[in-house]
């Protein structure tokens, strides 16, 4: 039988050597032949070295990929049936439309007139034919677009890879090229594998869409899978405006959140801690004594099809897409359809971490003294003159090979702007509104990352100090054996 895979990769990793940074961990894919997938994540996400990976620019640390059931994973960039679209474009100036679209095929050394055919052909295919003279620097951006993915098609290749490809246009072209691209995968037939940070551009062109986050696949699905069936709380608030709420499940196909009780579909057992995701279309605003929960009108704005309106009830705030305009602090309530309430559960957030024990047998972490004693963390332990701490029953401690591991909770750390005053400093890496605070993620100078609540807004990229009571963490030590 005829594998309908032309691309797998297995057990994909990719470290690099100079930082030891992880940017792809086990990654797991299948793109069937013909497919257009795209690779969505924020900047940093793993994405473009996925890519990269597929290409043969870089080398997979660990795993293989596969195209056609034949390893590629060592295979040069210029022995694939590959071929990449940038973002940017990289023509050359000095030569014409023709010439740039020509140059690999003359590389080639192939016959003029075959040359002359596949140039013709590619520029109907991006509807550019005619402009077989026209210098590169009297096109638009659009055009200047086309001509790259057409110096690509040239060559015929398996699969087209597009990293990125219409990140230098604007708006309005940007909508026109999503369109001609997903009309010439359909006349061409060919695979498209194709990276964007843009939700808009996922949802709009590809068959099955990868949602990455730190190096991994968080979700694969179809478009509507993406959107209406988000695996975690990640995928839901990346993938459109959602509306993101910290609940329990108090009955079968019941869930307490935004301070009502709603019925769900979702079967989660009773007693689990969920987060309820609703998408600010599937909330109706009705008055205020018909309404599961009640709230009251904090903003309204104008957004063109419809107006968004934030609505405050207690701690919690809901966004409300409406046709319909309702006055500033006028009262309402909301009612959501059980079928538009997406429950998940409730990921951990605790942080954990590794603390050290310096020469005076005390707990540090990142070079600072922690506020504790090994005798405090040993139930019933003693410290000997001769520096020795033996447990209860009087057995030798081994300070040099016991691992002492700390976890502290999200919401007993305190961000601040000093970044002195912290335990530990850091860059706010990722952010998400949860109704009544915003979970963050922190990325410190020691490669590691902290979650934190915190109910106020803070900037993306903010440099930001820790403040970690000792008195809030939990302390565990592994004994040597």
């Amino acid at each position: 039988m005829e594998n309908t895979n032309i691309i797998e990769l297995k057990n994909v990793t990719k470290r690099f050597e100079d930082d030891g940074f992880v940017a792809v961990e086990d990654f797991n894919l299948e793109v069937k032949r013909g497919e257009f997938v795209t690779f969505l994540g924020p900047s940093g996400c793993g994405k473009t070295t996925t890519l990269r990976m597929i290409a043969g620019f870089d080398l997979p640390t660990h795993g293989e990929i596969l195209l056609n059931g034949k390893s590629i994973t060592k295979l040069p960039p210029y022995d694939r049936p590959i071929n990449t679209v940038f973002q940017r474009y990289a023509l050359f100036p000095h030569m014409n439309i023709y010439e740039n679209i020509a140059f690999g095929l003359k590389q080639k050394k192939m016959p003029k007139d075959v040359i002359a055919r596949k140039v013709k052909r590619v520029l109907t295919l991006v509807d550019l034919e005619g402009f077989e003279e026209r210098s590169i620097d009297t096109l638009s951006g659009g055009q200047q677009q086309r001509i790259a993915i057409a110096r690509a098609l040239v060559n015929e290749p398996e699969i087209l890879l597009l990293d990125e490809p219409l990140g230098a246009l604007d708006l309005k072209m940007r909508k026109e090229m999503q369109v001609e691209l997903k009309n010439m995968h359909k006349k061409l037939g060919i695979t498209f594998i194709y990276v964007t940070h843009d939700q808009e551009e996922a949802l709009t062109m590809s068959d099955k869409i990868v949602v990455m986050n730190e190096g991994k696949i968080q979700q694969i699905g179809t478009p509507e899978d993406i959107y209406n069936e988000p695996v975690n709380v990640f995928v839901a608030d990346f993938i459109g405006e959602s509306n993101i709420f910290s609940g329990i499940m108090t009955k079968k196909l019941k869930a307490r959140f935004c301070g009502g009780e709603f019925d769900c579909v979702d079967d989660i057992l009773e007693g689990m801690h969920v987060s309820a995701v609703i998408r600010p279309e599937d909330v109706e605003i009705t008055k205020p004594e018909e309404g599961t929960i009640k709230g009251v009108v904090s903003s309204v704005v104008f957004q063109g099809i419809h107006y968004e309106i934030a609505i405050q009830s207690g701690k919690n705030e809901m966004i409300v897409y409406s046709t319909e305009h309702i006055e500033v602090g006028e009262k309402v309530g909301m009612k959501i359809k059980p079928e538009s309430i997406h429950v998940v559960i409730a990921e951990d957030h605790t942080n954990h971490f590794q603390v050290d024990i310096n020469s005076d047998y005390r707990l540090e972490y990142n070079n600072k003294v922690l506020d504790t004693s090994l005798t405090k963390l040993f139930k019933d332990s003693k410290r000997l003159s001769d520096g020795t701490v033996i447990d209860a029953s009087g057995e030798k401690i081994d300070l040099e090979r016991a691992k002492i591991h700390a976890s502290i909770q999200p919401q007993d750390i305190k961000m601040t702007d000093n970044v002195d005053e912290g335990l530990i400093e850091g860059k706010i890496s990722n952010l998400i509104y949860q109704g009544s605070y915003y979970l963050y993620v922190i990325h410190t100078e020691l490669e590691h990352d902290f979650a934190v609540y915190d109910e106020y807004l803070w900037n993306m990229h903010d440099r930001v100090g820790l403040i970690m009571p000792v008195d809030k963490m939990s302390f565990t030590i592994k004994k040597s054996k």
